[in-house]
């Protein structure tokens, strides 16, 4: 780009200089006054560097814009909030004495710097694995296998807006949201279809791409189908949504990217017409050590198709989302209560969630406690352009008698080169599903299970 801009102002330097010689070869050019001579000059002169800075501000905003592209997995996003958008839009002198003018020079920039109004993106991820308490994985040395490919479409045309991903798994392919939305004039939106439900820490309650345990008890990275108005000021924000039912509108579905009631097997029930309001406020904005305080809630019913009946469920959460220097602190605690209207026989003590292809029981009630950091390193390598290292630990603390409480602790490092993203993970869990026998419910196993996982993908 650098080159085109050197190219252009040479060609108007070049005009400048013919124009000046062939004044001088005309009929008659005695008479020109050379004052004017030297004002036409000076105004070609005044043209070209504005030219050359109207393409230089362009290839800046380009190449910012460029370095903002989510080059690494969703869950990222929340451990490393960039500095706010420093890129530059120019700045008009109202010189009008040859040179173009602001105007003129805003209608080019634009036109060099306009994007699509609908963008089309994605990611193909691969696993290795390592699985300790899996005897053919540890007699392998570990697993390797493709993840998933994703699909996402982001737009935005005068007020209207699109959001949507589509995931295909070597087992599953399902939707994780897809919204249109209209934003209005004071930069709230309003957003119908299924979008990220408004809870807790966000976007995400952990660093790592495994997560922690508020996603397995459907309190984080989940979507519904319903309508959201978030709106905000200079140091807060609200949103405040309505869900009329799950995401698929199909509680036996079990091919879903977010943990939902299900309904199977004697456990019939399903969460429909949920309310959800979360309010956040910042402090410390633009002082380099910023804090995210904030509260949530939500209140639903839960429909049971044997009994018919509606019994109801809530949760409350209070979160500490902080960004101080290369650190990062996520705190957050969460209450939940879920009280089925089950036929005879069924115990209320225990619902029953489900995703991707499989589906356990969860306590009814419990807290979650949330603890995580994580240090955002200057690269050793000038190929790396991000190097994040974190430790991730989450607790379900259960109501169930005798039962054990469940806890995930992951340490590890996100690692940015161009548009591929690498997470490398140590996941430490004690009586957690998709680790030997673990549970969310009551029993399941006290002994710490270790899944080493390494999960590369490239971003478009």
């Amino acid at each position: 780009m650098v080159g085109h801009h050197k190219t252009a102002v040479s060609r108007v330097q070049t005009l400048g200089l013919a124009l000046f010689l062939s004044l001088g070869l005309w009929p008659g050019a005695q008479a020109v006054d050379a004052e004017l001579l030297a004002e036409e000059l000076e105004a070609l002169t005044e043209r070209a560097q504005a030219l050359e800075q109207s393409l230089s501000e362009a290839t800046v905003a380009a190449d910012q814009r460029e370095l903002r592209e989510p080059h690494h997995d969703d869950a990222t996003r929340a451990l490393a909030r960039l500095p706010a958008d420093g890129s530059g839009n120019g700045s008009d002198n109202g010189s009008d004495n040859g040179a173009m003018t602001g105007t003129e020079r805003a209608a080019e920039l634009d036109a060099l710097a306009e994007e699509p109004p609908v963008r089309i993106g994605g990611a193909l991820r691969f696993n290795l694995v390592h699985r300790s308490f899996s005897d053919a994985s540890d007699t392998k040395f570990g697993e390797t296998g493709f993840d998933l490919f994703r699909f996402n479409v982001e737009g935005q045309i005068d007020n209207l807006l699109i959001s949507a991903e589509y995931r295909h798994y070597s087992f599953m392919q399902t939707i994780r949201y897809g919204w249109i939305g209209y934003e209005f004039g004071d930069g709230s939106q309003l957003q119908f279809g299924i979008h990220q439900v408004p809870f807790g820490l966000l976007p995400f309650a952990a660093h790592n791409a495994w997560f922690g345990v508020p996603y397995y008890v459907g309190l984080a990275d989940n979507y519904d189908m319903g309508i959201k108005l978030v709106r905000g000021g200079d140091n807060w924000q609200g949103h405040f949504a309505f869900y009329k039912n799950e995401e698929l509108n199909d509680a036996t579905d079990l091919d879903r990217y977010g943990f939902d009631l299900v309904r199977v097997d004697n456990q019939q029930n399903e969460e429909i017409n949920r309310v959800n309001a979360r309010f956040a406020w910042d402090l410390g904005l633009g002082t380099g050590c910023e804090h995210e305080i904030g509260a949530s809630m939500q209140v639903a019913q839960l429909y049971n198709a044997t009994t018919n009946r509606r019994g109801d469920h809530w949760a409350l959460a209070s979160h500490l989302d902080t960004r101080c220097g290369r650190w990062a602190l996520q705190l957050q605690g969460v209450h939940y209560s879920y009280n089925p209207e089950n036929p005879d026989g069924v115990s209320d003590e225990t619902v029953r969630l489900g995703a991707f292809g499989t589906s356990y029981d969860i306590d009814a009630k419990a807290d979650i406690m949330v603890a995580n950091v994580a240090y955002n390193l200057d690269p050793p390598w000038e190929r790396i352009d991000q190097l994040v290292c974190y430790n991730d630990y989450s607790r379900l603390i259960k109501s169930l008698d005798d039962a054990r409480d469940s806890q995930i602790n992951t340490l590890g490092c996100a690692i940015g080169v161009g548009p591929l993203f690498t997470y490398v993970d140590l996941i430490l869990a004690n009586n957690m599903p998709f680790f030997a026998n673990g549970s969310l419910a009551g029993g399941g196993e006290n002994r710490w299970r270790t899944r080493f996982n390494v999960n590369i993908g490239y971003y478009w």
